[in-house]
C-alpha cells in the first residue's frame, strides 16, 4: 500500500551534488528529503578525485574546506602535453592549487553536514515516475518497504548520467561518445614521476597521472589501437603498456587496488528546469574527465540553485519564477563551456596526425607565451573565472565572483557560512538593497569594509557571486 509524505524539496541522487544542495536547503530551514537508489554505504573507490579552487571556495562558505584539505594533497602546477605549465599559484584565491582527494571524502563531509542540518534520507529507494501540476511534484518511488509516493513543492534530479528524473521528464540528452575504452587504475609506483600531475600522449595513446597523496596514484589511459567495449577485461599489463607508450615509462606501477574500463560521453540536457523540476550535475551535463571538472561543475550547480530555491520558498523574491529561471540562464552556458574545454583537452591529447600535433604544439607555445591567455585557461578549469550575466534591473556589472575580501567582521567567505546574502557597506552608510534583490534586510548579514577607503556598497549572493554593486 502506498504512503504519501510531503516535503518542501525532494532531491533524487545522493552524490556530491545532491548532498550539497540538500544540506544548503535544510540549513536554511527548508524541508528536504534525499532519495538514493543505492544502499547507504560510502565506498573507497571513485572516478572523481580533483577539487578545484572555486569549489574549495564554495566549501569554505560552508565551513568544510579546511577539513577537506587535510584529506588529500595539493598540487600547485598542472603540466599538459609535456609543454604547457599551468601555475595555479597565480590564481587570486586562498585556494591557489588543485586538491587531489577522493570523491568519497567530499561525500563524507557533505553527508555529515546534510544529516546535521536535518535532511531526511531514503536510501535503497528508486524513482519510478513523476508528474507535476501548478503547485506540486509527485514522485512515485519504490523502497525497501514497497511503493511510496512523495509530494514536494520542487524536485531536483541529481541522479547522474542515467538520470531517472531526466527520463521521466522526457528530456533528450543529445551528444556523442567523446572517447571510448579508457582504462583506469589506482596503483603504487616504484619511481616518483618528474611531475606530480601529468597529461601527455604519443599520438596513438595518451595517459594521465596524479597522486592521491597517500602513496597511491590515479592512472588513466587510452589506446587508439585497442577500442573495445567497457565489458572487456582489463589488467595491469594493459595499463602499464599504455602508460609507457604515452609517457615513456610506467614508473614501475604495481599493486593495483582498482582497475576498470569505461567510456566518456559529451552530452547536455537542453533544459535544466521543467516546471517545478530541476536537473543538476551529471543529470544535466556529462563530459570527458580531462581537467577534472565533472564533480566540481555539479557542486557549483548545486550552490547556484540552492539559494534561489530558498528565496522562492520563503516568498522573498520579487519575481520567484524569474529567479528560478536564472538557474538555467546562468548554469547552462557554464555546462556548455565545460564540455568545450574538457573536449579540447582530450582532442589535443589524442592528436596523431602531423597537422593536429603541430596545432597542439602551437597552441601550447602560445598559451605559455601569453600570460592573459594562460590566466583565462586556469580561470576556466579552476572555476575562478566563471561569471554570470548582470542581474535583471541593475545597471552595473554583477554576477562576477566575489573574492574573499577582509571585512571588519572577518573574511567574506566566513560570513557566507550563515547561508545568507552579505551586504557590504562603507562605515556609517545606511543599509540599502536594490529593488530586485530576492532578500530582505532581516535575512542577510551586514558587514563593513575593513579598508575605510572603500566606499562602494556591494550585495553578495549566498553562492559567493556579486548580485549588485554601486556607490
Amino acid at each position: 500500500m502506498s504512503t504519501t509524505t510531503d516535503t518542501d524539496v525532494l532531491v533524487i541522487g545522493a552524490g556530491p551534488t545532491g548532498l550539497l544542495l540538500a544540506g544548503d536547503l535544510a540549513a536554511a530551514g527548508i524541508g528536504v528529503t534525499l532519495v538514493e537508489r543505492r544502499p547507504h554505504t560510502l565506498g573507497n573507490l571513485t572516478r572523481a578525485f580533483g577539487v578545484h579552487a572555486r569549489t574549495l571556495e564554495q566549501l569554505d562558505a560552508r565551513g568544510l574546506a579546511d577539513e577537506l584539505l587535510a584529506t588529500g594533497t595539493t598540487l600547485t602546477h598542472m603540466r599538459l602535453f609535456s609543454r604547457l605549465d599551468l601555475d595555479l599559484t597565480r590564481l587570486d584565491t586562498r585556494f591557489n592549487h588543485l586538491l587531489v582527494t577522493p570523491q568519497y571524502e567530499v561525500e563524507r563531509l557533505l553527508e555529515r553536514r546534510a544529516a546535521t542540518a536535518g535532511v531526511t534520507f531514503r536510501y535503497d529507494t528508486e524513482l519510478r515516475g513523476l508528474h507535476q501540476d501548478a503547485d506540486t511534484v509527485t514522485a512515485d518511488l519504490t523502497g525497501p518497504d514497497g511503493p511510496l509516493t512523495l509530494r514536494a513543492r520542487h524536485l531536483v534530479g541529481t541522479d547522474g548520467v542515467r538520470s531517472a528524473v531526466r527520463s521521466a521528464l522526457g528530456l533528450p540528452f543529445p551528444g556523442r561518445a567523446a572517447i571510448r575504452s579508457i582504462v583506469l587504475a589506482d596503483v603504487r609506483l616504484a619511481k616518483e614521476p618528474a611531475e606530480p600531475f601529468t597529461v601527455s600522449g604519443s599520438g596513438d595513446t595518451f595517459a594521465f597521472l596524479a597522486p592521491f597523496g597517500d602513496g597511491w596514484y590515479r592512472v588513466m589511459g587510452w589506446d587508439r589501437t585497442r577500442q573495445v567495449p567497457d565489458s572487456e577485461p582489463v589488467d595491469l599489463d594493459e595499463v602499464r603498456d599504455i602508460t609507457r607508450r604515452a609517457l615513456g615509462t610506467d614508473l614501475g606501477m604495481h599493486d593495483a587496488r582498482w582497475i576498470s574500463r569505461f567510456h566518456s560521453d559529451e552530452r547536455q540536457a537542453p533544459a535544466y528546469r521543467v516546471g517545478r523540476v530541476f536537473l543538476a550535475g551529471d543529470a544535466a551535463h556529462v563530459h570527458s574527465p580531462a581537467g577534472g571538472q565533472g564533480m566540481n561543475t555539479g557542486l557549483q550547480d548545486a550552490a547556484n540553485l540552492s539559494w534561489k530555491l530558498v528565496a522562492a520558498l520563503r516568498g522573498e523574491a520579487p519575481d520567484a519564477e524569474a529567479l528560478l529561471d536564472s538557474y538555467q540562464s546562468e548554469r547552462h552556458p557554464v555546462g556548455a563551456a565545460v564540455l568545450r574545454s574538457s573536449g579540447a583537452i582530450v582532442r589535443l591529447a589524442m592528436a596523431h596526425t602531423p597537422l593536429t600535433r603541430a596545432a597542439r604544439s602551437l597552441a601550447t607555445r602560445l598559451l605559455n607565451a601569453i600570460p592573459p591567455a594562460t590566466s583565462r585557461a586556469m580561470g576556466a578549469i579552476s572555476g575562478i573565472g566563471i561569471a554570470y550575466a548582470p542581474a535583471p534591473g541593475t545597471h552595473r556589472p554583477s554576477g562576477r565572483r566575489a573574492p574573499d575580501v577582509r571585512l571588519r567582521e572577518g573574511r567574506l567567505y566566513e560570513l557566507l557560512r550563515d547561508g545568507d546574502f552579505v551586504l557590504i557597506s562603507p562605515e556609517g552608510a545606511p543599509p540599502a538593497l536594490p529593488p530586485t534583490a530576492p532578500v530582505t534586510l532581516d535575512h542577510l548579514t551586514r558587514a563593513t569594509w575593513a579598508d575605510p577607503a572603500k566606499r562602494a556598497t556591494v550585495l553578495v549572493r549566498p553562492d559567493g557571486y556579486v548580485f549588485s554593486a554601486g556607490r
